[in-house]
């Protein structure tokens, strides 16, 4: 088992932080689909959910001990293991879809890991990744007029986040491993009028601050 990162705690998390089923990246799940990597599958919740609506058969990485142990109880093969630690591991060829959700930011070298699952897809495999956006207006908006970055337990500004990302930024880092994106959009958008306002003046140029993250599909060039 590879180590998480000295300093990183994971331990006091909210107690839901591990418990999101997130379906709204379900929703990027493709019709059919054999075989699944949920990476950073926490207990389980997400990959049991794939499980349930595909059928399909889901393995996971997970690097906290406690979490990935209720994980085996729900998905086919589980590594307790950082992400980086259990890719030689994995199979070639095998996953039709590999998952990053709120994964990537946490990683030190997010960048060769993209392009070493590479080699993990099906031909018509995907990566599915849902990253966090720092130009989210509320942080933006704290970072521009208030001069502040104040890290938390959970969010955007997650204290055990080590990468932080644009919605340009992104797609080049997936560009750049070698993917073709094809579809990247913002989720958990706020409802709040604030970035419509802050958009009049720039001639709605700057409509990605309304999202707290990217949801990203790519496919192998």
């Amino acid at each position: 088992m590879t180590s998480i990162p000295d300093g990183l705690d994971y331990v006091n998390k909210p107690q839901d932080y591990y418990e999101n089923q997130r379906p709204e990246m379900l929703a990027y799940l493709p019709a059919k689909v054999q075989r699944v990597l949920d990476v950073g599958c926490s207990n389980g919740a997400f990959g049991a959910e794939i499980k349930r609506v595909s059928g399909a058969e889901v393995w996971g990485i997970e690097p906290m001990e406690q979490f990935g142990a209720l994980a085996k109880e729900k998905l086919d093969t589980v590594f307790i293991s950082s992400v980086e630690g259990a890719i030689k591991d994995l199979p070639e060829g095998y996953f039709d879809v590999i998952y990053f959700n709120d994964v990537l930011e946490h990683l030190l070298d997010p960048y060769s890991v993209l392009e070493r699952m590479k080699t993990k897809l099906t031909l018509q495999g995907c990566v599915i990744s849902s990253i966090p956006n720092i130009r989210y207006f509320r942080t933006f908006f704290k970072i521009l007029f208030k001069g502040e970055w104040d890290y938390t337990d959970e969010g955007i500004l997650d204290r055990t986040h080590v990468r932080f990302f644009t919605k340009k930024s992104i797609l080049k880092m997936y560009q750049n491993a070698g993917y073709r994106v094809l579809s990247h959009e913002g989720i958990n958008g706020s409802r709040s009028l604030k970035p419509m306002l802050f958009n009049i003046p720039l001639g709605f140029t700057a409509q990605d601050i309304k999202y707290r993250q990217f949801a990203t599909v790519a496919v192998k060039k």
